[in-house]
């Protein structure tokens, strides 16, 4: 059942951020002051304020370059995750439950560099890390560099619920998994042809994995608000191209790869994951959001810093407990679909936001 969100208006950062931007100018910025108009000012004499509709969840399926041939693939492939996702919200049931079984569709669609289809180390195998955090409790769960795991954001979920850790590497994490029954499979049988091709052309002395990563779909991951105004994000990925054995990224980190917290909203983020964890992004944009920025103000300005300070590139989803929600990416494209109100937003390319029924097959 889908619910308008009700706040005093007072309270209502929807109000404020439009009110602050039509608000007079601060003294001596040469600019025409003015004050709000008469309806603004009627409006502030309402108790309530709609400002959004719950529940939501965006997902998205990595920031970079994609290529042409893929465009669809990745665009289909996000619209049946948020799809999955939003049925599990549209349920009754919680935003953790929503998020994980979107990023589960996603580990298992081999267009993505999660579970099935990550990239290869520099050896030529799989090792992946994932995240899930809990914004009513601010309890969180991952797993870094772990093997012959189908699904890892499950595992992710396991380690916050049936443990007292945050975060399960390589061989515990395996040997965790298997405490907790969750079957193994083959390395070989997470590899998909195109990684295996992308890993061999960077095995080259002239290559460069960063770069060429832009050409592979990333890093994926949700966040959603439930009914019950309850928030959480998850973040799954197979890493970087050709990386070291061993190499942890940002997914894993939390504040890094992701955060959540009722009070202020959930951040997915993807790109290169050393730029990610050097400004903690997703930490950084929800600190943005707790000072009253809208999650469009606050990813861009947080994606900003990230390029400004250490040339990063990448994009992120983005919601607050209202219900208002943002993809934003500084990289060429980013494959997004967002579900609110019985309505299916996507997009690819920067400025893109097509819009169907969320029953549309299509």
């Amino acid at each position: 059942m889908t619910k308008w969100l009700v706040c005093e208006i007072e309270h209502c950062s929807a109000y404020m951020d439009q009110s602050k931007r039509r608000r007079g100018r601060r003294e001596g910025d040469g600019r025409k002051s003015y004050r709000p108009s008469l309806r603004k000012e009627r409006s502030k004499r309402l108790s309530l304020c709609l400002v959004g509709m719950l529940p939501v969840l965006v997902v998205h399926g990595g920031a970079g370059q994609i290529p042409k041939e893929r465009v669809e693939m990745a665009s289909a492939g996000v619209r049946a995750a948020a799809r999955a996702g939003y049925a599990v919200l549209q349920g009754g049931r919680s935003s953790m439950d929503a998020v994980v079984e979107a990023v589960t569709n996603l580990e298992n669609n081999p267009s993505f560099n999660a579970g099935y289809g990550s990239v290869l180390n520099v050896k030529g195998e799989v090792e992946m890390d994932a995240i899930v955090m809990d914004g009513r409790t601010l309890a969180s769960g991952a797993v870094s560099a772990v093997r012959n795991i189908a699904n890892p954001i499950q595992l992710a979920r396991l380690v916050m619920e049936q443990t007292s850790h945050l975060c399960l590497t390589a061989g515990g994490a395996g040997q965790f998994a298997r405490a907790m029954g969750m079957p193994e499979v083959p390395g070989d049988s997470l590899i998909t042809e195109y990684a295996r091709m992308r890993w061999k052309k960077n095995l080259a002395p002239n290559a460069n994995p960063v770069e060429s990563q832009m050409g592979k779909m990333g890093t994926v991951g949700a966040v959603a608000v439930d009914e019950d105004g309850n928030i959480a994000c998850a973040t799954s990925t197979g890493g970087m191209l050709n990386k070291m054995e061993g190499r942890v990224g940002d997914t894993a980190c939390i504040g890094c790869g992701g955060y959540a917290d009722n009070r202020a909203g959930a951040v997915s983020p993807t790109g290169h994951g050393e730029a990610i964890m050097k400004v903690t992004l997703a930490r950084l944009i929800l600190f943005h959001m707790a000072q009253g920025m809208s999650p469009e103000e606050a990813s861009d300005l947080g994606l900003a810093t990230m390029k400004e300070r250490v040339e990063g590139l990448g994009g992120v989803v983005t919601v607050d407990p209202q219900g208002r929600w943002a993809a934003r990416f500084t990289s060429t494209q980013m494959a997004w679909a967002a579900a609110q109100g019985g309505t299916l937003h996507f997009g690819v390319f920067s400025g893109e936001d097509v819009t169907q029924d969320i029953g549309d097959p299509s």
